[in-house]
Formats: C-alpha cells, sequence, structure tokens
C-alpha cells in the first residue's frame, strides 16, 4: 500500500485494492500542503478530532466526493447539522468500510470544534487503528501526549505494523516522548508527524529518530516530505 503525507498531520493511504483513505484533511491553510483541495477523490476520510488545523476542508472533500467522514459521535452529530455523510464512531468501536477495519482508540488532547465563530463541543479527541484485509495493521495517533495505554492496549493488544506520531511538542508529544511511545506501540516502521507546519512546533525529526534508535533499534523510522509517497509492505521487515 501507499502513503502520502500531506504535511501536518494529513495523510492520504492507498490500498492494493485502491480504496483511498484520507485522515485530519488540513489542506488549503497548510503552509506545508501543495496539493489543490480538488485533486483529492478519497473513499473514506477519517477525522481525529474538531480542531481546524485537521478538520480542515473535510467538509468541502464531503461534499465534492459524497465520502463519508467517520469520527466520534459529538462530531457526527456537527457533520449531520451541514448535511454531511457521517459515520459515527466512539472509543473502542470499530466499522467496517470496503472491506477494511476501522477501530477508534484512545487520545489524550481536546477536541472541540473551532471552525465555527461559535466554538461547540467536538467530543473526545481520538486516534484510529486501520486493518487491512490482509491484516496489516496502521495506527494515526491524532493529536495526543503520552499515555500509558500506548504500551498495554495499542501497543500488546491491537500490535500496529505502521504508526504515525506526533513529534511537534507545545500542543503533542515532542520527540522525546513520541520516540518512547513509538518503543511502547512496537510497529515495525514508524513516520513523524505534525511539526514543521508552523513556527511554536518546529522540530528536527532526526532528533526523534535518534531516540528512536536508541529505544528499539529495530524500529524503522521513515521521514517523509510532504506529497511524498511510502510505499509500505511488512513483509519487507524482519520479526
Amino acid at each position: 500500500m501507499e502513503i502520502r503525507w500531506l504535511g501536518h498531520s494529513a495523510f492520504e493511504i492507498i490500498s492494493d485494492d485502491n480504496v483511498k483513505i484520507l485522515i485530519d484533511p488540513f489542506i488549503s491553510n497548510n503552509p506545508a500542503c501543495q496539493v489543490p483541495v480538488e485533486d483529492l477523490n478519497p473513499d473514506i476520510i477519517l477525522l481525529t478530532h474538531g480542531h481546524s488545523d485537521h478538520f480542515g476542508d473535510a467538509l468541502e472533500i464531503s461534499n465534492n466526493t459524497n465520502a463519508p467522514i467517520a469520527c466520534i459521535h459529538e462530531i457526527s452529530l456537527f457533520l449531520a447539522k451541514q448535511g454531511i455523510r457521517n459515520i459515527s464512531v466512539n472509543i473502542g468501536g470499530s466499522f467496517i468500510f470496503r472491506n477494511i477495519k476501522f477501530t477508534m482508540l484512545e487520545a489524550k488532547h481536546s477536541s472541540d470544534i473551532d471552525i465555527v465563530e461559535e466554538i461547540v463541543p467536538g467530543g473526545s479527541a481520538a486516534s484510529f487503528l486501520i486493518t487491512f484485509e490482509d491484516g496489516t495493521k496502521i495506527f494515526h495517533a491524532g493529536d495526543t501526549g503520552l499515555f500509558s495505554d500506548m504500551k498495554t492496549i495499542i501497543g500488546e493488544i491491537y500490535k500496529p505494523d505502521l504508526a504515525l506520531v506526533p513529534i511537534g511538542d507545545k500542543f503533542t508529544m515532542g520527540p522525546f516522548e513520541a520516540a518512547l511511545a513509538s518503543m511502547w506501540l512496537n510497529p515495525k516502521a514508524v513516520i513523524p508527524m505534525h511539526y514543521n507546519t508552523f513556527p511554536p512546533i518546529e522540530q528536527d525529526p532526526a532528533i526523534f529518530a535518534n531516540f528512536v534508535s536508541q529505544f528499539n533499534p529495530n524500529i524503522d523510522v521513515v521521514v517523509m516530505n510532504p506529497d511524498e509517497y511510502f510505499e509500505f509492505n511488512p513483509e519487507n521487515y524482519q520479526d
């Protein structure tokens, strides 16, 4: 499968069956993203929480493509009022879309919807585990701080093959905490995200990679540039 980083926490994942999954589509106002909104044609959109730098262009993209937006229940109520097709889910719950399983898991962050003039409740921030037909699992951590369930539940029970983790600090984990999270999650590979979009979250991903190599040298750190593709095949990694 192919993973394309669109900058910040926005990713496009294209499965081997050509199912296009768009996560946290912060596109038009994202200074790191050069991809026009009109060029995105997802089959499904995942939204980890209600902040504008993750909610982004979800409404426009869903309107253009009729792709449903999967999100926590409170955000789904907001979307329903806008006439947007949505899939309501909550922490610990799963659903199947195009033979792919999507599981909503915890994140430690706030989530009020701030894309409107009057901020409205957005439920809890979340993360997503995506399980493909061949059993490959990709974990998008959303915006989060470090918390122990990354080890005892997500790492030990769900066992992701690839993890996408924030390293920007200030609003999420920084490089050290993200490296600890990576060790706990114990994936075959990890991609840093949510950094260098704006000055407050400027980070050197090499520092994160160095921490990961100290904690667990078997984890492959994949540092991507915005609009770059990474072909992920877990069979390429030895146990």
